[in-house]
């Protein structure tokens, strides 16, 4: 191995490495996100319903609110497992002051969301903080969410009814809509503000 190349290494080490701040800033979207669920489970528990009355599978339009962000806390701290500790953090927070859904499957869900995501920019080897990487992870967890949803909630919805292809179709509008375009213009918002100057993705934000 060259020196140029080890010094490649150290630097990719260096990059990717968790520091105290970004551990803070993370559990800080974590605690957030946890609000983001907990406000949004108890909307969902009305406006869901009649979403569903006027088309079936339309509630999946608003499915991103619940996973927008993985994206966006890839995009914030640019670290390999940022997605799965402030999603984990999230439901820890949304659980406190009780939740009607069960726990357990709840935090499998967040966990696959967040894994989705991770794949999206890991394929990248987290380099390409993107748009395009930002909308592929949204299509990404869209996709999976959906297959968990027909495979443990909907067992007797086809993927291939009428029910079944509406409900696939606005996940995907959720997924590039909320977890690939507004995760991606809401981190330009607050890199913007200074308030990630500390970061390196703050830092790309204020250059251009």
């Amino acid at each position: 191995m060259t020196v140029k190349q080890q010094q490649g290494r150290i630097s990719a080490s260096h990059r990717l490495r968790w520091r105290p701040l970004d551990i803070a800033v993370g559990a800080g979207l974590g605690a957030v996100s946890g609000l983001i669920y907990w406000l949004a489970s108890l909307l969902a528990s009305w406006i869901f319903p009649l979403m569903t009355a006027l088309l079936p599978g339309a509630a999946a339009l608003l499915h991103g609110v619940f996973y927008f962000p993985c994206t966006l806390s890839l995009l914030i701290l640019r670290k390999p497992g940022a997605a799965v500790y402030v999603g984990i953090i999230g439901v820890l927070v949304e659980i406190l002051p009780g939740n009607a859904y069960n726990v357990p499957m709840i935090l499998v869900e967040a966990i696959v969301e967040a894994l989705c995501a991770e794949l999206a920019f890991g394929i990248f080897r987290y380099r390409r903080w993107t748009l395009g990487t930002t909308v592929l992870g949204g299509i990404l967890i869209a996709l999976v969410y959906n297959a968990f949803l027909l495979a443990f909630y909907y067992q007797g919805v086809s993927l291939l009814s009428p029910r079944g292809i509406i409900g696939t179709v606005c996940e995907l509008i959720s997924g590039v809509v909320l977890a690939g375009l507004v995760s991606w213009f809401l981190f330009r918002a607050i890199g913007s503000t200074g308030a990630l100057d500390r970061l390196a993705s703050g830092q790309d934000v204020r250059q251009v």
